[in-house]
């Protein structure tokens, strides 16, 4: 185990030089769209997206697979690659370049800064969790502590996250029919108000209850199940799953 101040070890022949993968995770609670930003230990409220590097062993996707299960201890889970983050300037150009920097020095040898600080293209990726089957690991040995975050709500993030953030948000709303996205934010069931609710959430607007439903049932992707009775004198709604 590391511990901070520790010199650290990388094993740069296990993994391709200059390219990175950075994950928007997208979660939904208390009627809020979240994402999941790893707070660094060093910086004040300085936050960044979950990502790491590709084994030479594995594909692009493997990867971003085992970084969303390293973090979430999630492995099943919507995952969509949206955009490459090439820039030549991405990281030269962060405001935060020089302190993150020097942090690098402090835990790595001199090749490792080198490696680490040289350009990176970074492949984006978003994935759609339910927040509450998501069991978040702490990486101590990284100075990194996850917390969930409101994207109306965003810290100051390192390099360009803001941006990968921003496209993933458009990507998200893009697709978000096509790949029954609410799907993977709601609870196994749920009744046509919740639905209509993550919605307006993802969309940050408002849709006729009437003119949604029917929207939603023209898809015929749900299906219907019994009703949800509360207990109070309304009536009860009808539950229904994705197909």
């Amino acid at each position: 185990m590391n511990y901070p101040g520790e010199m650290k070890k990388i094993k740069i022949e296990e993994y391709i030089a200059n390219l990175s993968i950075d994950c928007v995770i997208f979660g939904y609670e208390n009627s809020q769209l979240k994402v999941l930003l790893g707070k660094l230990t060093f910086g004040e409220n300085l936050y960044n997206l979950p990502g790491g590097h590709i084994r030479k062993t594995e594909s692009v996707d493997a990867a971003a697979i085992r970084l969303l299960a390293e973090r979430t201890d999630i492995k099943d889970v919507f995952l969509s690659q949206f955009k490459v983050f090439g820039d030549e300037n991405r990281i030269v150009n962060s405001p935060y370049r020089d302190v993150m920097i020097a942090q690098i020095q402090k835990r790595y040898n001199q090749e490792e800064v080198n490696w680490i600080t040289s350009r990176f293209v970074c492949v984006g990726y978003y994935a759609l969790v339910d927040i509450s089957k998501v069991n978040l690991i702490q990486q101590q040995a990284n100075e990194e502590f996850f917390e969930w975050k409101s994207i109306h709500e965003l810290p100051e993030m390192v390099y360009d996250h803001k941006e990968i953030l921003h496209d993933a948000l458009i990507a998200l709303r893009n697709n978000f029919d096509q790949h029954l996205n609410a799907n993977n934010l709601l609870p196994d069931t749920f009744t046509m108000k919740e639905l209509q609710q993550v919605y307006e959430t993802v969309f940050e607007k408002e849709f006729p209850m009437n003119n949604f439903q029917k929207k939603m049932l023209d898809l015929q992707v749900l299906e219907r199940l019994e009703k949800k009775f509360t207990g109070s004198q309304h009536k009860a709604p009808y539950l229904y799953k994705f197909k």
